[in-house]
């Protein structure tokens, strides 16, 4: 079977000497070159949509493609179609650049001027790599097969604001209303999703953090299989564990789970570390928890200053969602929006503690009652954000929430905020 070769080239020169080359490869299949960063992807997104037998083994990207970078296409790409093994072509050779390359998923690097006989081989040998991944996919009995699945940090503003049960019911809505769901738990000092679903496990992320090539195999492995049907890939039992799993190693898992279920939603806590800032950056959306209180909201302003300052994501890129919230509080959602300067989910959850207080301590969240405020207002919230089978995907309300403004806070309570 022949080799398809698809060149991302935005120069007209390289495009004549590489699609001459490609053409001379043994068994080798050309592919019309692409020749900006947006109609790679569209391009590789209408194949995947058919069946991801139609995506081409082989995509060339080469430094001089734009508008996007070509480290950050080579990552896009093997984000989104993890079937698809990537060589990048590039003038700067140091192994610095090398392990950048590597580091954001390309297959194989390639010095330029370019020659024929370096071409054929690492042409060869990732186009025999995407074809074992084919195998492997194609063996697996509940692979998702698409463009690659949506992935959902859920982050909170500080401790005990309701991120771990934010996440839970968000996965647990995606998974019932048909999706293959699974949720990561990233807060990798101090993760609860085990306790909060009654679940002993054994295998845990720590287990995928030094495994350079996580076939689905592998992963399985390491999942655990809830009585729900939700898949989890748990927090390790010893905290200091935690360590062991760097950003890269984070990219890498994120990427073997967005290959095979339609929603990844990654519970990251409230401490950013390394490998959590790096899923968040390869968030499609990015969800941070709050309460309508002093504390909380000057902890989400925090957290958004740094993330901007870090690189890791825009505040306009980001979405508040407020926990108990009440019509009475001082502090009503567009104020949160407006101090933090983020996306605000149409959706509050409702202060009602209450409903969820037995579930919580008998470690059976996935059992609250339908008739809860607290969930339904959750998984219309899963619904907002697009993770429900038939849903739109994220909106975020510019104008004013359910709750309304009840009136002018304190002086003192708003500069407190806005410090």
């Amino acid at each position: 079977m022949p080799t398809r070769i698809l060149p991302a080239v935005g120069d007209v020169d390289a495009v004549r000497s590489l699609t001459t080359l490609l053409s001379q490869l043994p068994d080798a299949e050309p592919v019309a070159p692409v020749t900006d960063s947006t109609q790679l992807i569209d391009t590789l997104a209408r194949l995947a949509a058919e069946s991801i037998d139609e995506l081409p083994e082989v995509v060339v990207v080469h430094e001089r493609i734009g508008p996007v970078p070509a480290l950050e296409l080579v990552r896009e790409v093997s984000l989104r179609f993890p079937a698809v093994g990537v060589i990048l072509v590039t003038s700067d050779v140091s192994a610095g650049l090398f392990q950048a390359a590597m580091d954001y998923g390309a297959r194989g690097l390639i010095a330029l001027p370019l020659g024929y006989e370096e071409l054929a081989s690492r042409v060869h040998a990732v186009s025999q790599w995407s074809v074992g991944v084919r195998r492997h996919l194609g063996a697996a009995g509940d692979v998702f097969t698409g463009v690659g699945g949506t992935v959902v940090t859920v982050s909170g503003a500080k401790g005990g604001v309701g991120t771990t049960t934010t996440a839970i019911q968000l996965a647990l809505a995606a998974q019932a209303s048909g999706r293959a769901a699974v949720l990561l738990d990233m807060d990798l000092q101090t993760g609860d999703v085990a306790s909060y679903l009654d679940v002993q496990f054994r295998r845990s992320v720590v287990d995928l953090a030094t495994i350079t090539d996580i076939t689905p195999r592998v992963l399985a492995d390491a999942v655990f299989r809830h009585d729900t049907g939700l898949t989890l890939l748990l927090a390790p039992a010893d905290g200091e564990r935690g360590e062991e799993v760097t950003d890269r190693a984070a990219r890498q898992i994120v990427g073997a789970l967005r290959s095979r279920y339609e929603v990844v939603v990654v519970d990251c806590g409230a401490q950013l570390s390394g490998a959590g800032a790096a899923i968040v950056e390869m968030a499609d959306t990015a969800v941070l928890v709050t309460t309508p209180d002093v504390v909380s909201v000057r902890g989400a302003k925090r957290a958004v200053r740094m993330w901007d300052r870090l690189q890791v994501r825009k505040a306009e890129e980001t979405t508040v969602v407020v926990n108990r919230h009440t019509r009475g509080t001082e502090i009503q959602p567009p104020l949160i929006q407006k101090i933090t300067g983020t996306g605000l989910a149409g959706t509050v959850i409702p202060a009602n503690f209450k409903e969820l207080q037995s579930a919580v301590d008998a470690g059976r969240v996935h059992e609250l009652d339908n008739r809860s405020t607290v969930k339904q207002a959750l998984w219309t919230l899963a619904g907002e954000l697009g993770l429900v089978k038939g849903s739109e995907g994220p909106q975020h309300r510019n104008g004013r929430s359910r709750g309304g403004e009840r009136g002018a806070l304190t002086l003192r309570r708003r500069k407190e905020l806005e410090r």
